[in-house]
């Protein structure tokens, strides 16, 4: 009997997990998620067959609740992928309230930690040599310093290298996290109401808005599935970027393979003094 591929998306109410629950649940997965708040798309989501769970991220109580409501379900999954994200608080760190900002990290990071903790132990066997896959978004913020989103940029960041330290420690899982670059999501309109307090990200955001000019949703998703069907030895714990990294590739594969920094936070490049021969 063929298996039936199940996964879990956290905030599958979102623009990314929604699109995603979609093409999963027209794949022919057992798709189960989370939500916050009641909306259209949650409504549509149960139509098209998913099983949905409310989670407050900002919550421990809630987050509790929703784990044990996805035990409930019984699932051995083969997918779990996290794509909340909250830019707010935007500002400067010295001018943020600083319990928003401690919130942000819960819902962007910690919050998301607690929910992995508690669905590890139901992740299902390796299925045509591949282990179940874990999967997380990143948010920039790797290469330089990005100006009024401590909060988020910080969880984000955490989630790059934390990727990494769960693919060293438990092998019979792939970890791995994907920048999925500007999308038209409705991430972009934190900063749109947070106006001067974005700083020069502001107009940038405005100019995209007006201009359309994002990347396409479904290049997202066929990185996403891309992700899912690669080894572990080929995407373990790196932060593959949809829009700049030529994924799906073999030729990358085979250096990824041979290369086990490549895609992951380093220091290499940084030797200066007499200290570095």
């Amino acid at each position: 009997m063929k298996h039936l591929l199940q996964a879990i998306i956290i905030s599958v109410s979102s623009d990314i997990g929604a699109a995603l629950a979609r093409r999963w649940l027209a794949q022919g997965w057992r798709v189960c998620g989370t939500y916050r708040n009641e909306s259209p798309v949650v409504a549509q989501l149960r139509s098209a067959g998913a099983t949905l769970v409310h989670c407050d991220l900002s919550s421990v109580p809630g987050i509790d609740q929703a784990c044990e409501g996805l035990r409930e379900q019984g699932l051995s999954w083969d997918a779990v992928v996290f794509c909340p994200g909250s830019q707010e608080p935007v500002g400067p760190f010295e001018s943020c309230d600083f319990d928003e900002w401690t919130e942000s990290v819960q819902v962007n990071f910690t919050g998301q930690m607690r929910l992995l903790h508690h669905l590890l132990p139901s992740r299902g066997d390796a299925r045509a040599g591949l282990q179940p896959l874990v999967l997380f978004f990143a948010g920039g913020g790797t290469n330089s310093a990005t100006l009024n989103y401590s909060a988020y940029t910080l969880s984000k960041i955490a989630a790059v290298k934390m990727c990494e330290l769960l693919d060293a420690e438990i092998p019979d899982a792939r970890f791995a996290i994907v920048g999925p670059g500007w999308v038209n999501t409705k991430i972009h309109q934190q900063t749109v109401s947070a106006g001067a307090r974005a700083g020069a990200n502001y107009q940038c955001t405005v100019d995209k808005i007006e201009s359309g000019n994002f990347f396409p949703l479904e290049s997202v998703l066929d990185c996403c599935d891309w992700i899912r069907g690669a080894s572990r030895d080929v995407i373990g714990g790196r932060n593959i970027s949809a829009v700049h990294d030529e994924w799906g590739s073999p030729e990358l594969d085979s250096v990824l393979v041979s290369d086990g920094n490549m895609y992951k936070l380093r220091r290499f490049g940084n030797e200066w003094g007499s200290q570095s021969a």
